[in-house]
């Protein structure tokens, strides 16, 4: 062998070493930055609402150690929750918190749902609301598709099927938007005020609450082993670090939004909003009202809503 000969089958060798060292280098840091973004993913599913490094508005609002349920054990209210809850609430209106919670939880579930959150749980959650833009949609499949169907107060699906599709997992109300839900439903009692559980226990048992600020349905028909009520802490949670104190409360609609990106993996939102002329009104009713937010910031929520779904935490569908 020539001396160049020698001298070229040295660089060749050496250059198949160097490129052998550099692909175990490489496939091996690739395998292990693979194997770490496995193991830093938050949930199994396509897209995961809340992830690692997530956008500095999202997190400075979402806070995952809340919890948005209560039970007995996290049933004890600080003095600034108890002080902002009661402050919702009429004056005649106002019992012995801790009293009522020892006959709540007599009678219903207590115990932590949805804590099972992590990289194997793909859970999918959406939120119906009530808006007129649902209409003509055909999104009910869309609807049904999804793991959990959250509806709110006594919105109806016989006969809207096709838009708003026909599952329901969990009913949202309050005494005085009470409506009766079958045996495989979670009914989710959002409490504004101490009667408001009050009148929880007495539907169930003596039936004898049949008013608030209004009359109110003394008894309604559900699965007491599948009841829940959102937690007073949680309420004042959403009032402060997503709604920024606009309004008095939160909407139903808003809270409910809430909870879903706290048990849910995927959010997807529906009914929400005016309809393609910019009227609020309720997909159900024949006589199109025009809806005012009241008490609660309606256009700040929405607007809130809409910052959520151009950050990619949630999708919007509006029908049009």
């Amino acid at each position: 062998m020539t001396l160049f000969g020698a001298r070229q089958a040295t660089l060749m060798l050496a250059a198949l070493a160097l490129t052998g060292f550099m692909y175990m280098y490489y496939h091996t840091d690739f395998i292990q930055t693979f194997e770490y973004l496995q193991s830093n993913t938050e949930c199994a599913c396509r897209f995961c609402m809340s992830m690692e490094g997530d956008d500095p508005w999202f997190t400075q609002r979402y806070k995952p150690s809340i919890q948005p349920l209560l039970t007995k054990k996290n049933s004890a209210l600080t003095k600034e929750v108890y002080n902002w809850w009661q402050s919702l609430q009429y004056a005649s209106h106002r019992a012995n918190y801790t009293a009522v919670i020892e006959k709540l939880f007599k009678l219903f579930p207590d115990n932590a749902q949805y804590t099972d959150a992590g990289p194997d749980r793909c859970r999918t959650c959406a939120v119906v609301g009530n808006s007129g833009n649902i209409l003509g949609s055909h999104y009910g499949n869309l609807i049904d598709s999804h793991d959990f169907v959250l509806r709110m107060n006594r919105a109806p699906t016989k006969g809207f099927e096709k838009d708003v599709g026909s599952k329901t997992t969990h009913r949202i109300i309050y005494p005085e938007s009470a409506v009766d839900v079958d045996n495989s439903t979670h009914l989710v009692l959002f409490a504004f005020k101490t009667l408001d559980l009050q009148w929880l226990i007495s539907a169930f048992t003596t039936k004898d609450i049949t008013q608030t600020y209004t009359r109110v349905r003394p008894t309604i028909q559900a699965n007491r082993d599948k009841v829940m009520v959102l937690h007073p802490a949680f309420m004042k949670y959403v009032h402060e670090s997503w709604l920024q104190k606009h309004g008095g409360y939160p909407s139903t609609g808003f809270l409910t939004l809430a909870l879903a990106l706290h048990i849910c993996d995927e959010v997807n939102v529906f009914g929400f909003g005016a309809d393609k002329n910019g009227n609020w009104h309720h997909y159900f009713e024949a006589i199109r009202s025009n809806y005012h937010t009241g008490l609660h910031g309606g256009n700040f929520e929405y607007d809130t809503a809409l910052q959520l779904f151009t950050k990619n935490k949630i999708q919007m569908f509006r029908g049009w």
